[in-house]
């Protein structure tokens, strides 16, 4: 089995970093990725938004350097989990993005073009490293 997701894109607001009642920080953050083709009505791009999720020092780290507009990229694994919404008394669905990995493309300070990487402490997993994406695709 194999559930494995490896995006970039450019977050469409500031991370929220909240603390779990066992002080386990949690940051959320929606990312924004531009699909490949345009649109054949109005010659726009359309993009998808995905919701992510960090833990632990990777979500202090994502809620401390980045913020609107920053361009990262992600990987990790889809996940779905529910809980009930008590208002309309209705079961919720919620699928998002679990990062193991976040790499922060943008610059570190202005006139530095270095990526910088932060990785999910907590696993003993070599998820890779995003810099220089490009340079490895066939086409």
């Amino acid at each position: 089995m194999f559930n494995k997701v490896v995006l970039i894109g450019r977050l469409t607001k500031d991370p929220e970093l909240r603390y779990t009642t066992n002080n386990i920080p949690v940051c959320s953050f929606t990312l924004a990725v531009n699909r490949p083709f345009q649109s054949s009505t109005n010659n726009d791009r359309n993009a998808d938004f995905f919701n992510c999720t960090a833990w632990r020092k990777q979500a202090e780290n994502v809620a401390k350097y980045i913020n609107k507009g920053s361009m990262v990229a992600i990987e990790g694994r889809l996940q779905t989990r529910d809980y009930m919404d008590e208002k309309i008394n209705a079961r919720r669905y919620v699928t998002e993005i679990v990062c193991d990995s976040v790499v922060f493309l943008d610059s570190k300070s202005q006139g530095s073009d270095d990526a910088y990487e932060v990785k999910n402490e907590d696993e003993d997993v070599n998820t890779g490293n995003f810099n220089n994406v490009e340079d490895d695709l066939p086409f």
